[in-house]
């Protein structure tokens, strides 16, 4: 399948997984993660990925992705502040991390270069290939 292709799938179809709808009352967060696991990968914001990766939820689909933005830009923002992407990334679980070595490498090859980086996303970004 070409990269474009893959792109165009959506989390629940790469993973095989449908989950149900959230039940009435559930918190916006659950509700606006299962949207997100419907939407093409191709498709999801900087804001898409942090709140994906911060809920651990298609990691093995969205890591690579985010390694994507963040060799482009360290400091993206979703919707909280500026870096907040980067920040989401290195504090997934371990056992997630090391499922990926390849996208676990990156992130520090990622934001190592860069300089200026607010101390606690520096301190985030150098913990990360050594987890």
């Amino acid at each position: 399948m070409t990269r474009t292709a893959e792109r165009e799938r959506c989390i629940e179809e790469r993973e095989r997984d449908r989950r149900p709808a959230p039940p009435a009352g559930a918190s916006r967060l659950a509700v606006t993660v299962h949207a997100l696991r419907h939407r093409p990968v191709g498709e999801l914001s900087v804001e898409d990925l942090r709140l994906m990766t911060g809920q651990d939820v298609g990691l093995a689909h969205l890591l690579p992705l985010a390694v994507e933005i963040l060799r482009d830009d360290p400091m993206a923002q979703g919707d909280l502040y500026e870096g907040d992407l980067l920040s989401a990334v290195p504090t997934r679980k371990p056992a997630a991390r090391n499922e990926l070595p390849r996208a676990r490498r990156e992130p520090g090859t990622a934001v190592s270069g860069p300089t200026g980086l607010p101390p606690g996303l520096a301190q985030q970004a150098g913990r990360f290939p050594a987890r």
